[in-house]
């Protein structure tokens, strides 16, 4: 028996030190960090193999929440259980929390919310989500159906801008999506892939899921804990979001902006920051919570953000086989897919344009920020730094 523990702490502290590295170096956004996870965990390692983590990675794509970070607590769970799940989480995702929340604490404490290259990264936050926008809806918006959706979403999440905006024009999408693809040829042979979860405690999850989804807003509404608002808000918000971590800006942005918790400079000069770390972009809570208590907030903020990715990943992966080869719900999954190109263009517009691009210089530093990651394919952080120095410099101007 002992022996055995021990085997098993080797292992939780191999995944440890592994997903460690990847997030102290996994820069570029999700669709790197996949690349990433491939080159470490089945290349190099070959913890899995190469059909079961494109299955895994479907999954994950399929679930509201960060992909990323699904398919790391995936791999987790995969290779050693729960406590692997829990382990690749807090190796891949801490490093750029700490970051984060200190970047907050500072940016809080010393009042410089005017500084020049505070404006330079809020400028870095237009060409992110401009490039994310790009390459989404040239994968998710191929044909004129999708595109119309697309262009729905964007009248839609712009002139009724609620709370339950986005979460209706997602459900009617997906609608959409069902009736207009449900009988494309979509049947493809895919093998039983088995997962380390099983179906009881899959549906445990999913119950807490859905019911932490409900009650939390009831306990909101009658007491007066900060600490419980905070949490709502945030699990609401990884809770409902389709697309990655670009998506969950306007979300946070409507729940803590007009609320008064943290001011709108505060807010987009953060989520240039997130640019400039390794590691998911849903850790950009951390530095909103960092901004409101401190590392506690911080803290508060992770967990609550992630909670529903966890939750999601252990409910589903029992029932995978049967959803990937299911054409109907694939459909309504294009159908949201779709809309969730249209809220990324509202979210371009409306905090991100209107706030940070102010003058012709403005632009023009935009454009050439652009014109470096695009087309010369610099690294995130270079495109940061260049932000952070170049906003610096023109506010002499």
């Amino acid at each position: 028996m002992q022996t055995q523990n021990q085997s098993k702490l080797r292992l939780l502290f191999e995944i440890l030190m592994v997903s460690t590295r990847l997030g102290l170096t996994s820069f570029g956004g999700p669709v790197a960090h996949l690349g990433y996870f491939h080159e470490e965990y089945i290349r190099r390692r070959k913890w899995m193999d190469e059909k079961s983590y494109a299955d895994l990675v479907a999954l994950c794509q399929f679930l509201p929440g960060p992909a990323s970070s699904q398919v790391g607590i995936g791999i987790g769970v995969m290779r050693a259980g729960v406590l692997g799940g829990i382990v690749s989480f807090i190796g891949f995702t801490l490093p750029s929390v700490i970051v984060l929340i200190l970047f907050a604490i500072f940016l809080h404490n010393f009042g410089i919310t005017d500084a020049g290259w505070l404006q330079g990264l809020k400028i870095v936050a237009v060409v992110v989500v401009a490039h994310a926008i790009l390459g989404m809806a040239k994968n998710l918006t191929p044909d004129l159906q999708r595109k119309s959706l697309a262009l729905m979403a964007v009248v839609v999440t712009l002139l009724w801008q609620t709370a339950f905006t986005q979460v209706g024009v997602i459900l009617l999408a997906g609608l959409v999506g069902y009736f207009l693809y449900r009988d494309q040829t979509l049947e493809e042979k895919t093998d039983q892939v088995h997962f380390p979860v099983t179906k009881r405690f899959a549906i445990i999850c999913l119950t807490l899921f859905f019911g932490l989804l409900i009650v939390l807003p009831l306990l909101r509404e009658v007491t007066n804990l900060n600490w419980l608002a905070m949490f709502d808000s945030f699990y609401r918000s990884g809770s409902l979001v389709f697309g990655g971590g670009h998506v969950v800006l306007p979300l946070l942005e409507r729940e803590f902006v007009p609320t008064g918790w943290l001011s709108e400079e505060e807010f987009l000069a953060g989520y240039g920051m997130a640019q400039a770390v390794p590691g998911p972009l849903f850790t950009f809570a951390a530095y909103i919570g960092g901004v409101i208590n401190g590392w506690q907030g911080g803290l508060l903020a992770t967990v609550a953000i992630f909670l529903p990715a966890f939750l999601l990943i252990l409910g589903t992966l029992p029932f995978w086989n049967y959803l990937r080869q299911n054409p109907k719900i694939k459909a309504a999954l294009m159908g949201v897919n779709a809309a969730v190109v249209g809220i990324l263009i509202t979210a371009l517009y409306h905090p991100i344009w209107t706030t940070s691009i102010l003058t012709p210089v403005d632009f023009s530093f935009a454009a050439i920020l652009f014109g470096m990651l695009v087309f010369w394919k610099l690294p995130p952080w270079v495109i940061v730094l260049t932000g952070a120095i170049g906003g610096y410099l023109l506010s002499f101007i």
